[in-house]
Protein backbone atom coordinates (compact mmCIF):
# COMPACT_ATOMS: atom_id res chain seq x y z
CA UNK A 1 0.00 0.00 0.00
CA UNK A 2 1.26 3.48 -0.88
CA UNK A 3 2.60 5.55 2.04
CA UNK A 4 0.05 8.16 0.92
CA UNK A 5 -2.78 5.88 2.08
CA UNK A 6 -3.58 5.13 5.74
CA UNK A 7 -6.32 2.76 6.91
CA UNK A 8 -7.85 2.63 10.41
CA UNK A 9 -10.40 0.00 11.48
CA UNK A 10 -13.42 0.83 13.71
CA UNK A 11 -12.56 4.53 13.66
CA UNK A 12 -14.22 7.03 16.02
CA UNK A 13 -15.62 10.07 14.21
CA UNK A 14 -16.51 12.33 17.13
CA UNK A 15 -13.50 14.58 16.54
CA UNK A 16 -14.10 14.55 12.79
CA UNK A 17 -17.39 16.42 12.86
CA UNK A 18 -17.83 19.92 14.26
CA UNK A 19 -21.07 18.96 16.04
CA UNK A 20 -18.89 16.66 18.14
CA UNK A 21 -21.46 13.87 18.10
CA UNK A 22 -20.37 10.28 18.60
CA UNK A 23 -20.22 8.03 15.54
CA UNK A 24 -17.98 5.25 14.29
CA UNK A 25 -16.90 4.05 10.87
CA UNK A 26 -16.01 0.42 10.19
CA UNK A 27 -13.03 1.76 8.22
CA UNK A 28 -11.44 5.19 7.84
CA UNK A 29 -9.16 5.61 4.82
CA UNK A 30 -6.97 8.73 4.64
CA UNK A 31 -5.35 9.69 1.34
CA UNK A 32 -2.60 12.33 1.35
CA UNK A 33 -2.13 12.44 -2.42
CA UNK A 34 -5.27 12.27 -4.56
CA UNK A 35 -3.38 10.39 -7.27
CA UNK A 36 -3.38 7.43 -4.88
CA UNK A 37 -7.19 7.30 -4.98
CA UNK A 38 -7.44 4.39 -7.46
CA UNK A 39 -5.15 2.31 -5.23
CA UNK A 40 -7.04 3.28 -2.07
CA UNK A 41 -10.40 2.48 -3.61
CA UNK A 42 -9.12 -0.94 -4.68
CA UNK A 43 -8.11 -1.81 -1.10
CA UNK A 44 -10.38 -4.30 0.74
CA UNK A 45 -12.08 -1.71 3.01
CA UNK A 46 -13.30 0.28 0.00
CA UNK A 47 -13.69 -2.50 -2.53
CA UNK A 48 -17.31 -3.04 -1.45
CA UNK A 49 -18.09 0.62 -1.86
CA UNK A 50 -17.63 3.97 -0.16
CA UNK A 51 -20.20 5.18 2.35
CA UNK A 52 -18.99 8.73 2.80
CA UNK A 53 -16.22 11.17 1.90
CA UNK A 54 -15.44 13.71 4.59
CA UNK A 55 -13.41 16.89 4.89
CA UNK A 56 -13.45 18.93 8.08
CA UNK A 57 -16.85 17.54 9.10
CA UNK A 58 -18.31 21.04 9.33
CA UNK A 59 -21.25 20.26 7.07
CA UNK A 60 -22.25 16.88 8.50
CA UNK A 61 -24.72 15.62 11.07
CA UNK A 62 -24.16 12.01 12.09
CA UNK A 63 -27.68 10.91 13.01
CA UNK A 64 -26.28 7.36 12.94
CA UNK A 65 -23.11 5.55 12.00
CA UNK A 66 -22.11 5.46 8.32
CA UNK A 67 -22.88 2.03 6.89
CA UNK A 68 -19.51 1.58 5.19
CA UNK A 69 -16.00 2.89 4.85
CA UNK A 70 -15.28 6.60 5.21
CA UNK A 71 -12.67 8.36 3.07
CA UNK A 72 -10.82 11.58 3.74
CA UNK A 73 -8.58 13.39 1.27
CA UNK A 74 -5.96 14.96 3.51
CA UNK A 75 -3.55 16.57 1.03
CA UNK A 76 -2.74 20.20 1.84
CA UNK A 77 -0.72 21.58 -1.06
CA UNK A 78 -1.39 25.12 -2.33
CA UNK A 79 0.21 26.32 -5.55
CA UNK A 80 0.03 29.40 -7.77
CA UNK A 81 -0.47 28.09 -11.30
CA UNK A 82 -0.52 31.46 -13.05
CA UNK A 83 -0.21 35.13 -12.13
CA UNK A 84 -0.26 37.86 -14.77
CA UNK A 85 -0.16 40.70 -12.26
CA UNK A 86 -3.90 41.29 -12.45
CA UNK A 87 -5.30 37.82 -11.73
CA UNK A 88 -3.88 34.61 -10.35
CA UNK A 89 -4.97 30.99 -10.55
CA UNK A 90 -4.51 29.37 -7.14
CA UNK A 91 -4.79 25.59 -6.82
CA UNK A 92 -5.48 23.99 -3.45
CA UNK A 93 -5.76 20.33 -2.48
CA UNK A 94 -9.07 19.16 -1.07
CA UNK A 95 -7.71 18.79 2.47
CA UNK A 96 -6.55 22.40 2.84
CA UNK A 97 -8.46 24.14 5.68
CA UNK A 98 -10.71 26.75 4.08
CA UNK A 99 -9.96 29.66 6.42
CA UNK A 100 -6.25 28.98 6.07
CA UNK A 101 -6.55 29.27 2.29
CA UNK A 102 -8.45 32.55 2.59
CA UNK A 103 -5.77 34.07 4.80
CA UNK A 104 -2.93 32.71 2.67
CA UNK A 105 -4.47 34.19 -0.48
CA UNK A 106 -4.75 37.58 1.21
CA UNK A 107 -1.14 37.42 2.43
CA UNK A 108 -0.08 36.80 -1.17
CA UNK A 109 -1.91 39.93 -2.30
CA UNK A 110 -4.97 38.31 -3.88
CA UNK A 111 -8.51 39.56 -3.27
CA UNK A 112 -11.95 38.00 -3.52
CA UNK A 113 -12.26 35.48 -0.69
CA UNK A 114 -12.18 37.93 2.22
CA UNK A 115 -15.95 37.87 2.84
CA UNK A 116 -15.71 34.08 3.20
CA UNK A 117 -13.20 34.19 6.07
CA UNK A 118 -13.64 31.90 9.09
CA UNK A 119 -16.07 29.53 7.37
CA UNK A 120 -15.16 26.12 8.80
CA UNK A 121 -14.32 23.12 6.65
CA UNK A 122 -11.95 22.27 3.83
CA UNK A 123 -11.36 23.36 0.26
CA UNK A 124 -12.78 20.11 -1.10
CA UNK A 125 -16.15 20.80 0.48
CA UNK A 126 -16.48 24.41 -0.64
CA UNK A 127 -17.78 23.81 -4.20
CA UNK A 128 -20.17 21.07 -3.10
CA UNK A 129 -22.14 23.47 -0.93
CA UNK A 130 -21.20 26.58 -2.92
CA UNK A 131 -20.34 28.17 0.41
CA UNK A 132 -21.35 31.78 0.84
CA UNK A 133 -21.40 34.56 3.40
CA UNK A 134 -21.72 38.33 3.60
CA UNK A 135 -22.86 38.82 0.03
CA UNK A 136 -20.29 36.53 -1.65
CA UNK A 137 -20.45 32.95 -2.92
CA UNK A 138 -17.41 30.85 -3.71
CA UNK A 139 -18.72 30.15 -7.24
CA UNK A 140 -17.68 33.71 -8.13
CA UNK A 141 -14.04 32.63 -7.87
CA UNK A 142 -13.97 28.93 -8.73
CA UNK A 143 -11.95 28.48 -11.91
CA UNK A 144 -12.08 24.69 -12.07
CA UNK A 145 -12.66 21.59 -9.96
CA UNK A 146 -10.64 18.41 -10.36
CA UNK A 147 -12.50 15.27 -9.34
CA UNK A 148 -12.20 11.50 -9.54
CA UNK A 149 -15.19 9.34 -10.45
CA UNK A 150 -14.88 5.97 -8.67
CA UNK A 151 -17.66 4.40 -10.71
CA UNK A 152 -15.76 4.80 -13.97
CA UNK A 153 -12.17 5.23 -12.78
CA UNK A 154 -11.98 8.52 -14.69
CA UNK A 155 -10.55 11.89 -13.73
CA UNK A 156 -12.59 14.97 -14.58
CA UNK A 157 -11.86 18.66 -14.78
CA UNK A 158 -14.99 20.80 -14.44
CA UNK A 159 -14.88 24.45 -15.38
CA UNK A 160 -17.08 26.91 -13.53
CA UNK A 161 -20.08 26.46 -15.79
CA UNK A 162 -19.87 22.67 -15.60
CA UNK A 163 -20.08 22.85 -11.80
CA UNK A 164 -23.71 24.02 -12.22
CA UNK A 165 -23.64 26.15 -9.11
CA UNK A 166 -26.82 27.31 -7.39
CA UNK A 167 -27.69 28.75 -4.01
CA UNK A 168 -25.91 26.41 -1.55
CA UNK A 169 -25.93 23.89 -4.37
CA UNK A 170 -23.85 22.40 -7.18
CA UNK A 171 -23.71 19.35 -9.43
CA UNK A 172 -21.52 17.72 -6.77
CA UNK A 173 -24.28 18.08 -4.20
CA UNK A 174 -27.02 16.96 -6.58
CA UNK A 175 -24.92 13.96 -7.67
CA UNK A 176 -23.80 13.06 -4.15
CA UNK A 177 -21.09 10.40 -3.93
CA UNK A 178 -20.51 10.28 -7.68
CA UNK A 179 -17.33 12.36 -7.58
CA UNK A 180 -14.45 12.76 -5.13
CA UNK A 181 -13.12 16.31 -5.29
CA UNK A 182 -9.33 16.24 -5.33
CA UNK A 183 -8.49 19.93 -5.80
CA UNK A 184 -10.05 23.29 -6.58
CA UNK A 185 -8.59 26.12 -8.64
CA UNK A 186 -9.55 29.71 -7.84
CA UNK A 187 -9.28 32.75 -10.10
CA UNK A 188 -8.41 35.63 -7.78
CA UNK A 189 -7.91 39.28 -8.74
CA UNK A 190 -5.09 41.43 -7.45
CA UNK A 191 -7.48 44.37 -7.22
CA UNK A 192 -11.21 44.29 -6.61
CA UNK A 193 -13.76 46.64 -5.10
CA UNK A 194 -14.64 45.43 -1.60
CA UNK A 195 -18.16 44.21 -0.94
CA UNK A 196 -19.24 46.07 2.18
CA UNK A 197 -23.01 46.40 1.91
CA UNK A 198 -23.99 43.25 3.76
CA UNK A 199 -24.65 42.31 7.39
CA UNK A 200 -22.81 45.07 9.17
CA UNK A 201 -19.39 44.89 7.50
CA UNK A 202 -19.36 48.63 6.84
CA UNK A 203 -20.36 49.36 10.42
CA UNK A 204 -17.64 47.05 11.76
CA UNK A 205 -15.01 48.75 9.61
CA UNK A 206 -16.22 52.19 10.70
CA UNK A 207 -15.99 51.14 14.34
CA UNK A 208 -12.38 50.14 13.67
CA UNK A 209 -11.66 53.53 12.08
CA UNK A 210 -11.04 52.00 8.64
CA UNK A 211 -12.21 54.29 5.84
CA UNK A 212 -10.34 52.74 2.89
CA UNK A 213 -10.43 49.01 3.65
CA UNK A 214 -8.02 46.52 2.16
CA UNK A 215 -9.17 42.94 1.54
CA UNK A 216 -7.39 41.96 4.78
CA UNK A 217 -9.35 44.67 6.64
CA UNK A 218 -12.58 43.18 5.30
CA UNK A 219 -11.53 39.67 6.33
CA UNK A 220 -10.68 40.89 9.84
CA UNK A 221 -14.09 42.57 10.09
CA UNK A 222 -15.86 39.40 8.91
CA UNK A 223 -13.91 37.30 11.43
CA UNK A 224 -14.89 39.65 14.25
CA UNK A 225 -18.57 39.59 13.26
CA UNK A 226 -18.64 35.81 12.90
CA UNK A 227 -16.97 35.31 16.27
CA UNK A 228 -19.58 37.50 17.93
CA UNK A 229 -22.52 35.84 16.22
CA UNK A 230 -21.50 32.19 15.88
CA UNK A 231 -20.22 29.83 18.57
CA UNK A 232 -16.75 28.33 18.20
CA UNK A 233 -17.19 24.60 17.35
CA UNK A 234 -14.14 23.86 19.52
CA UNK A 235 -16.10 25.20 22.50
CA UNK A 236 -19.73 24.44 21.58
CA UNK A 237 -20.41 21.81 18.92
CA UNK A 238 -22.21 23.16 15.85
CA UNK A 239 -22.14 23.14 12.05
CA UNK A 240 -22.71 26.85 11.53
CA UNK A 241 -26.00 27.78 9.88
CA UNK A 242 -28.11 24.63 9.96
CA UNK A 243 -30.91 25.83 7.67
CA UNK A 244 -30.78 27.38 4.21
CA UNK A 245 -32.56 30.66 3.65
CA UNK A 246 -35.76 29.64 1.82
CA UNK A 247 -36.54 30.98 -1.64
CA UNK A 248 -40.25 31.52 -2.25
CA UNK A 249 -42.41 33.03 -5.00
CA UNK A 250 -42.50 36.81 -4.87
CA UNK A 251 -46.28 36.78 -4.35
CA UNK A 252 -45.91 34.58 -1.27
CA UNK A 253 -43.24 36.92 0.11
CA UNK A 254 -45.47 39.93 -0.47
CA UNK A 255 -48.33 38.26 1.39
CA UNK A 256 -46.04 37.52 4.32
CA UNK A 257 -44.66 41.07 4.31
CA UNK A 258 -48.18 42.45 4.50
CA UNK A 259 -48.63 40.45 7.70
CA UNK A 260 -45.05 40.81 9.01
CA UNK A 261 -43.60 44.12 7.72
CA UNK A 262 -40.31 43.64 9.58
CA UNK A 263 -39.55 40.32 7.88
CA UNK A 264 -36.30 40.50 5.88
CA UNK A 265 -36.76 39.62 2.21
CA UNK A 266 -34.29 39.84 -0.66
CA UNK A 267 -34.33 39.18 -4.38
CA UNK A 268 -34.04 35.46 -5.08
CA UNK A 269 -32.69 33.73 -8.15
CA UNK A 270 -34.93 35.89 -10.33
CA UNK A 271 -37.41 38.76 -10.12
CA UNK A 272 -40.12 36.16 -9.57
CA UNK A 273 -38.63 34.89 -6.31
CA UNK A 274 -37.58 36.22 -2.93
CA UNK A 275 -35.09 34.89 -0.41
CA UNK A 276 -36.33 34.99 3.19
CA UNK A 277 -34.31 34.94 6.38
CA UNK A 278 -34.51 31.48 7.95
CA UNK A 279 -33.09 32.97 11.16
CA UNK A 280 -35.96 35.48 11.36
CA UNK A 281 -38.56 32.78 10.75
CA UNK A 282 -37.07 30.47 13.37
CA UNK A 283 -36.70 33.28 15.88
CA UNK A 284 -40.31 34.21 15.21
CA UNK A 285 -41.30 30.74 16.36
CA UNK A 286 -39.45 31.23 19.63
CA UNK A 287 -36.60 28.76 19.15
CA UNK A 288 -33.57 30.98 19.82
CA UNK A 289 -31.87 29.73 22.98
CA UNK A 290 -34.10 26.65 23.21
CA UNK A 291 -32.57 23.54 24.76
CA UNK A 292 -33.64 19.91 25.00
CA UNK A 293 -31.06 18.18 27.13
CA UNK A 294 -27.77 18.77 25.35
CA UNK A 295 -29.37 19.59 21.98
CA UNK A 296 -30.23 23.23 21.52
CA UNK A 297 -30.38 26.39 19.46
CA UNK A 298 -27.77 29.08 19.95
CA UNK A 299 -28.90 31.99 22.12
CA UNK A 300 -26.98 34.30 19.77
CA UNK A 301 -28.19 33.04 16.39
CA UNK A 302 -31.41 31.17 15.66
CA UNK A 303 -29.91 29.43 12.61
CA UNK A 304 -27.31 27.57 14.65
CA UNK A 305 -28.08 24.23 16.28
CA UNK A 306 -25.65 23.38 19.07
CA UNK A 307 -24.45 20.36 21.00
CA UNK A 308 -24.00 21.32 24.64
CA UNK A 309 -21.84 18.27 25.19
CA UNK A 310 -23.57 14.94 25.04
CA UNK A 311 -26.29 15.27 22.42
CA UNK A 312 -26.62 12.50 19.86
CA UNK A 313 -27.03 13.26 16.21
CA UNK A 314 -30.50 11.72 16.34
CA UNK A 315 -31.53 14.16 19.08
CA UNK A 316 -30.23 17.12 17.10
CA UNK A 317 -32.05 15.89 14.00
CA UNK A 318 -35.30 15.56 15.95
CA UNK A 319 -34.92 19.15 17.16
CA UNK A 320 -34.24 20.36 13.62
CA UNK A 321 -37.35 18.62 12.33
CA UNK A 322 -39.52 20.21 15.01
CA UNK A 323 -38.12 23.63 14.19
CA UNK A 324 -38.89 23.16 10.50
CA UNK A 325 -42.40 21.92 11.29
CA UNK A 326 -43.13 24.99 13.41
CA UNK A 327 -41.93 27.38 10.70
CA UNK A 328 -44.11 25.62 8.14
CA UNK A 329 -47.14 25.74 10.45
CA UNK A 330 -46.77 29.41 11.35
CA UNK A 331 -45.50 30.97 8.13
CA UNK A 332 -46.31 28.38 5.47
CA UNK A 333 -42.63 28.26 4.46
CA UNK A 334 -40.51 25.12 4.15
CA UNK A 335 -36.94 25.34 5.40
CA UNK A 336 -34.29 22.75 4.60
CA UNK A 337 -31.03 21.79 6.28
CA UNK A 338 -27.66 22.84 4.93
CA UNK A 339 -25.58 19.99 6.41
CA UNK A 340 -25.58 16.51 4.97
CA UNK A 341 -27.42 14.12 7.27
CA UNK A 342 -25.78 10.70 7.64
CA UNK A 343 -27.63 7.68 9.01
CA UNK A 344 -31.17 9.04 8.62
CA UNK A 345 -33.46 10.84 6.20
CA UNK A 346 -34.56 14.43 6.59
Amino acid sequence: MSPNVRIVRDAPLQTRNTFGVAARAPWLVSVDDARALPEALAAPPLREGLALAIGGGSNLLFAGDPDGAVLELSGRRVRVLDDDGERAILRADAGVPWHGLVMQSLEQGYAGLENLALIPGTVGACPIQNIGAYGVEVREFVHAVEAYEPGTGQWHRFDNAACAFGYRDSRFKREADRYLIAAVEFALPRHAAPKLDYAGIGEELAARGVSAPTPRDVADAVVAIRRRKLPDPAVLGNAGSFFKNPIVPAAQAQALLAQYPSMPAFRGDSEATRKLSAAWLIDGCGWKGHRDGDAGVSAAHALVLVNHGGASGALLLDLARRIADSVRERFGVAIEPEPRIVGARW
